[in-house]
């Protein structure tokens, strides 16, 4: 590693050789040079940015204060292109600085007109002309004509469903899909109205989820409708698989009141894979296995395949032991007998 000293050596060392080169003659000659240079530079670009041009800009159109029962069918434009003409050091002024404020179409000032308003430039000119200096002209706008279409809708409520596919991480599940807001209001001309039943979400997916995870999504846009609000937080609670395994008694039903079913062995286990949240809640009265009388009859065999009748929620990959069963239809004696 370089000691102090050293590196002192070096930097004066260094210092000595440049202040040498630029005290030598053919240095000093270049920097006269190109002081001149820099001079002559200056002169012409002043010069040249005293002339006349012509230049285009963008400034941004919004459309304010839209009732909610409005539905915007055909958008106003979202830009306008101005073409102005002013000496160089203003259009640079522009470029370099200036930021254009939007065009604000207040809707309430058009909607005594008809439902198809058109805005002609002696309109917003004005408000063009403000943002622009006084010695700056405007030579032209394109469009010439802000225009848009708008109707007066009913409206209703209709529920929320996501588009897309969400899948949970390896050994996780998704438990739900919580939506809010779960319904949404809609706007639309009678005839549009009538058809929508069910706002949609755009496609999501979502892959590989091992930790609950909300997503702001917008619905998707119908024509001629207007959704309020426009967009919903999905919310997709994750849960851990867990294996449980219970015992389930085999019932008979249907059978006549002198005769009892028997099987061998009277119960059966149920394993299955739950969610971590559910696992104290499924027990063993939430399964039911029924065996009907008219079902052994038909069997031919004293072996019955077991097969639940319900299945709580939550609950997958189920396997049953043994997945069959012996079984005996015992007649009863009568109590007179």
């Amino acid at each position: 590693m370089f000691e102090r000293r050293d590196i002192k050596y070096i930097y004066l060392k260094f210092s000595k050789k440049i202040r040498n080169f630029l005290l030598s003659e053919k240095s000093r000659e270049f920097l006269i040079f190109l002081f001149f240079f820099l001079i002559a530079s200056g002169f012409w670009l002043l010069q040249t940015l005293n002339n006349d041009y012509e230049a285009e800009f963008s400034i941004p159109v919004r459309l304010k204060e839209v009732p909610n029962d409005v539905v915007i069918t055909s958008e106003p434009s979202s830009e306008l292109r101005i073409k102005v003409k002013d000496r160089g050091t203003v259009l640079l002024n522009y470029m370099l600085g200036k930021s254009f404020f939007p065009v604000n179409l207040n809707f309430n000032d058009y909607s005594a007109r008809n439902n198809h308003v058109r805005i002609y430039s002696s309109e917003f000119e004005k408000k063009i002309m403000s943002q622009l200096n006084v010695s700056t002209r405007l030579v032209s706008v394109k469009p010439d004509t802000l225009e848009y279409i708008y109707s007066t809708g009913k409206s209703k409520r209709v529920p929320v469903k996501m588009q897309g596919k969400v899948t949970a991480a390896r050994q996780y599940y998704l438990s739900d899909t919580i939506y809010s807001p779960d319904s949404v209001l809609v706007y639309a001309p009678v005839a549009i109205l009538d058809t929508i039943t069910t706002a949609y979400t755009r496609k999501a997916d979502l892959s590989n989820i091992a930790d609950t995870l909300t997503h702001h999504v917008a619905l998707a846009e119908v024509k001629g409708a207007k959704f309020i609000p426009n967009a919903v937080d999905l919310t997709f609670p994750v849960d851990m698989y867990t294996e449980k395994t219970v015992e389930v008694p085999l019932h008979g039903i249907n059978f006549p009141a002198d005769k009892v079913l028997r099987t061998f062995p009277s119960k059966v286990q149920i394993t299955f894979q739950v969610g971590y949240h559910n696992f104290y809640k499924i027990e063993a009265n939430s399964f039911i296995i029924n065996i009907s009388y008219e079902e052994l009859l038909k069997l031919g065999s004293d072996k019955y395949t077991v097969k639940l009748k319900s299945i709580p929620n939550g609950v997958s990959h189920i396997r049953i032991t043994p997945k069959k069963v012996d079984f005996l239809i015992e007649q009863v004696s009568s109590n007179g007998d």
